[in-house]
């Protein structure tokens, strides 16, 4: 494998982007075991054993990169558009959490590792939150760091009762649901406040678009986990559907970028969305046609993006150091030239 020396100083923290993805399409193969049968049950199980491995590696290889590349880490969380990445630790913790739940029923450990991955999501949207309002123009919000990858931490805070309710930690789940209810129609005013006002993000920021489509997704299915009407898991389907389709219009663009690690925004919202729409095809049998529909976009998307992962870890072009063009436009206030 052709990787650099320094290759480790490169893994930044988006790469557990891929557990995301990983544990998004367990969760939604497990949803379609009613109409699958129990081949779908076992994929949802390799698909989660997959993910819990690659977080463990991902783990080690990040605190060994910690111990040994510090100014690295900090060049992260001072990165306007990057230092939302961090949520995807906390977001990875507790969908795994998720999927042993759905697959093993509920545990202590399992528990345990729930509570983890809550409160550590909780202290990132806090630390996020804080960094908005830092009174250093350098921390703050700019038309710059306004993409989707601020979502992040709020698609961590919804994601809290779908298994937290199993849990018996329902009312805590909830306040931390109430949390990302909050914050998302906040951020996305703004991602659209800049689009009106700067035009879209850069070029490399593009596959970044589809993650608009998870909140409304995660949404519809947590408020199904605790006890909300369908009717009201339908109107964030629609407006995840919307997004979706949104999103599909720069299909030529993003596939003219070479292929990085940012890919993998894709998958997991994909997942998302094929997720609720599994659970509201249980209840109606019509949704049936659109749920296998994107329960295989959603498998065959993420397929493409560990082939392309794994060709691009072969050829040693994906732990590169970051483009100088997008450092270039994720710290400007000006918007990114005409490509």
């Amino acid at each position: 494998m052709a990787q650099g020396p320094d290759a480790l100083k490169h893994l930044t923290p988006n790469w557990f982007a891929i557990v995301m993805s990983l544990c998004g399409l367990s969760l939604a193969w497990g949803r379609a075991e009613p109409i699958l049968g129990e081949m779908a049950g076992a994929g949802a199980l390799v698909l989660a054993a997959a993910a819990a491995l690659l977080f463990v590696a991902l783990a080690v290889l990040s605190w060994i990169r910690w111990q040994h590349y510090p100014e690295a880490l900090a060049a992260d969380l001072k990165h306007p558009v990057r230092h939302a990445f961090i949520a995807t630790i906390p977001v990875s913790i507790i969908l795994l959490a998720t999927c042993g739940v759905s697959l093993l029923g509920t545990s202590a450990w399992l528990a345990a590792l729930w509570w983890l991955g809550s409160l550590l999501q909780l202290f990132t949207t806090l630390w996020v939150a804080t960094r908005w309002l830092s009174a250093d123009k350098a921390q703050s919000l700019s038309w710059a760091a306004l993409t989707p990858v601020l979502l992040i931490p709020v698609v961590g805070n919804v994601l809290a009762p779908l298994a937290g309710v199993s849990l018996g930690a329902g009312a805590w789940a909830a306040a931390q649901f109430g949390i990302g209810l909050l914050l998302w129609p906040v951020l996305l005013a703004l991602i659209l406040a800049r689009i009106a006002a700067q035009g879209l993000w850069a070029e490399r920021l593009l596959p970044a678009t589809f993650i608009s489509i998870a909140p409304p997704a995660v949404i519809g299915s947590a408020a199904l986990q605790l006890g909300g009407p369908p009717l009201l898991a339908w109107m964030c389907w629609g407006v995840a559907l919307f997004f979706l389709l949104w999103s599909l219009q720069i299909g030529r663009r993003l596939l003219a970028q070479p292929f990085s690690i940012g890919f993998w925004s894709i998958g997991f919202p994909l997942a998302a969305f094929a997720t609720l729409t599994l659970r509201l095809a249980q209840q109606h049998s019509a949704a049936q046609a659109p749920a296998m529909i994107a329960l295989a976009l959603a498998s065959l998307v993420i397929v493409l993006l560990g082939i392309a992962t794994w060709k691009s870890w072969r050829e040693g072009s994906l732990l590169q150091a970051e483009p100088v063009a997008l450092i270039a436009v994720a710290g400007s206030d000006q918007p990114p030239r005409p490509q």
